[in-house]
C-alpha cells in the first residue's frame, strides 16, 4: 500500500547536497557522473522534485567562493542538458508541471549561505537569471548578511545588506530559506517578510534542543507567512541517541511541525549529508568540528531509500491526504504560487 502511494505522490525533497558531489569530477565528467552516480538514486526513491542547493566548502572561502558558486551552477545546467530526456531544470511553477508531465524529475537550484556574494546584494538578480530560485544567508557562522544559528549568543539580528537581500529576493520571485539562520535572525526575517518563507532542512527544536532546529514559535511564523518546514532526516537533528535513529523519529518530527502549524505547512528536507561526504573529494566540507553527524541512518543513506519515509508515515496512521501533502503536495503548491 506504502509503495503504491509513494508512486502516485508527488515526491518534493527540499534539499541534497548531491551537486557538490557532481561538480568535484572534471567537468566533462558532470553529465555522465549525474547519470550513473544519482539518477538512479534519484528514480528509485520516486524523488520528482528535487532542490540542489549549492554549498561553497571551506578551501574556496572567500576568494574562490563566486568562482565556485557559478561552477556549480554551470554543472546543473550541463548535468540537465545532458540528461534533458530525465530532468529539467525549472524557474517555475509551470516548468515543474511541465517537467513532472514529461515523466522528468524537476530540478530547482538553491544558495546555502551564498557566500559568493558576500555583501554585493546587486548580485542576487545575476544569481536569478542563472536559474537561482531559493537562497538562505547563513550557514554555521557569520555572514556579511546574518548570523548562523551556531552564533545564536551574539543575539544578532540581519544587517543592512541582509534586510536588503530580503527585500531583493522577494522582489524577483526567490524563495527565502530559513534553515542554519540563527534565531534572532529568524524573527527579524518573521518581522519583515511580505511572501512565503521556507525552511528548507530543518527539525523540531521541541524535540531535540539544538540549535540547528526550529522552535514552535519560528514553525507557526512560517506557516503563518503561508510556508513549508520541510524537516532534516540527519541523525543529529532527529534525536542525541543512536538507537532511537529510525524513520519512526522523522515521522516523529514532521507530526510535531504539523500539530504546531497545521498540515499544509511541512515537507521533506533530506540533507543526505553521509551520502555525499563519501563520494567528494577531500576536503570535502565545512569544518563542522562536534556538529559533524555521526550516526548511521540503515537504509536511508541517500534518495533511494525515500519510500521509507512514506511507509513509517503510513504505518503512523495518517490520513492519505496528508501524506501527500507531507511527501510534496505542500512543496508544490509554494512553488507554483511563489516561486519565480
Amino acid at each position: 500500500m506504502s509503495l503504491d502511494l509513494h508512486r502516485r505522490a508527488v515526491v518534493a525533497d527540499a534539499h541534497n547536497d548531491l551537486l557538490m558531489a557532481v561538480a568535484a569530477r572534471p567537468p566533462k565528467r558532470w553529465g555522465s557522473f549525474f547519470r550513473e552516480r544519482w539518477l538512479p538514486q534519484l528514480r528509485e526513491g520516486g524523488i520528482d522534485i528535487q532542490v540542489l542547493p549549492v554549498f561553497i566548502d571551506d578551501q574556496y572561502r572567500p576568494e574562490g567562493a563566486l568562482r565556485q558558486t557559478l561552477r556549480m551552477i554551470e554543472c546543473a545546467h550541463v548535468l540537465t542538458e545532458a540528461n534533458a530526456d530525465q530532468v529539467a531544470l525549472c524557474l517555475d511553477g509551470d516548468g515543474i508541471d511541465a517537467a513532472l508531465a514529461e515523466g522528468k524529475t524537476a530540478l530547482v537550484l538553491a544558495l546555502e549561505s551564498a557566500p559568493g556574494i558576500d555583501a554585493s546584494v546587486e548580485l542576487i538578480p545575476t544569481l536569478f537569471r542563472l536559474g537561482v530560485r531559493i537562497a538562505s544567508i547563513a550557514h554555521w557562522g557569520r555572514t556579511p548578511l546574518a548570523d548562523g544559528s551556531r552564533e545564536d549568543a551574539t543575539g544578532s539580528r540581519l544587517t543592512a545588506p541582509g534586510v536588503e537581500a530580503l527585500r531583493e529576493m522577494e522582489r524577483l520571485g526567490m524563495l527565502f530559506d530559513i534553515s542554519h539562520l540563527g534565531a534572532s535572525g529568524v524573527a527579524h526575517v518573521l518581522e519583515l517578510a511580505t511572501r512565503p518563507l521556507i525552511a528548507t532542512h530543518s527539525c523540531a527544536r521541541a524535540l531535540l534542543d539544538h540549535h540547528r532546529n526550529l522552535t514552535d514559535e519560528q514553525i507557526r511564523g512560517v506557516a503563518a507567512t503561508g510556508g513549508v518546514v520541510c524537516v532534516n532526516f540527519v541523525p543529529d537533528f532527529l534525536t542525541d541517541d543512536q538507537t532511537k535513529v529510525s524513520t519512526d523519529r522523522i515521522v516523529d518530527h514532521i507530526e510535531h511541525v504539523v500539530s504546531v502549524s497545521g498540515i499544509d505547512h511541512v515537507g521533506l528536507g533530506s540533507d543526505f549529508v553521509r551520502e555525499v561526504m563519501t563520494d567528494v573529494t577531500p576536503p570535502c566540507c565545512e569544518n563542522l568540528d562536534d556538529e559533524d553527524p555521526m550516526f548511521d541512518f540503515p537504509g536511508l543513506e541517500g534518495p533511494a531509500g525515500m519510500p521509507l519515509v512514506t511507509e513509517a508515515l503510513v504505518r503512523r496512521g495518517l490520513p492519505e491526504e496528508d501524506v501527500l501533502k507531507i511527501l510534496g503536495g505542500n512543496m508544490r503548491q509554494l512553488m507554483n504560487k511563489h516561486m519565480g
